[in-house]
């Protein structure tokens, strides 16, 4: 795991869970990109998936948050894998509440895959084990902002399984302020930016 710190003490902290077969430190450069002013104190922190064989890319071994066995069938998903990691970033949440950071000051900053588990986490993120949502939902959850964006040409995971993420959540009462880029399955200035309006704008909401 990588850490980044404040120069003050932290009393705010932003998880980033990035996408399959990448590490933590695929998003270590974005944090100076996002100019968060200096006084909101934030703590990156920025989790390794572990080594597991990912279905969809013929078993090779890779850094996953669960595995895949397709982009075209959702019948059967790695609930046991979801729910591994799930667990993971729970402890991660709960070892900052123990540091003193406020729980509704903890985010969730999460790319591909990652922002799956952020989803599935936050919520009882594409968005998995989508049919149970209903019932594993906390209705106290449905006031978390959700920021949701994807790319245009996104040649991995086409725009549609965003689009039908966000139904899924909105059709179920989360308010989700949605965004689309020119751009393929990567991150682009613009949502940067854009990331870094909506950072500061929820965390001054939240403080």
């Amino acid at each position: 795991m990588i850490k980044i710190e404040p120069t003050r003490s932290a009393d705010a902290t932003i998880i980033w869970l990035h996408g399959l077969g990448a590490s933590g430190h695929d998003f270590e450069h974005i944090v100076p990109l996002l100019n968060l002013p200096s006084f909101l104190n934030i703590r990156f922190l920025l989790p390794h998936a572990p080594l597991r064989a990912v279905t969809l890319n013929r078993g090779m071994r890779m850094p996953a948050w669960y595995d895949i066995y397709s982009l075209e069938r959702f019948e059967e998903e790695d609930e046991k894998g979801i729910k591994e990691t799930q667990s993971s970033v729970n402890a991660w949440i709960q070892s900052e509440i123990n540091k003193g950071i406020a729980p509704e000051r903890i985010f969730l900053a999460c790319f591909s895959q990652g922002g799956a588990v952020a989803l599935y986490t936050s919520l009882s993120t594409y968005l998995p084990l989508a049919k149970k949502l209903k019932n594993e939902a906390s209705e106290v959850n449905k006031k978390i902002p959700i920021f949701m964006a994807h790319g245009y040409d996104d040649s991995i995971l086409p725009l549609r399984f965003g689009q039908l993420s966000k139904e899924v959540l909105e059709s179920e009462g989360y308010a989700v302020q949605w965004h689309t880029y020119p751009m393929d399955h990567s991150v682009c200035p613009e949502e940067i930016q854009d990331i870094s309006r909506w950072v500061q704008k929820n965390i001054m909401v939240m403080g």
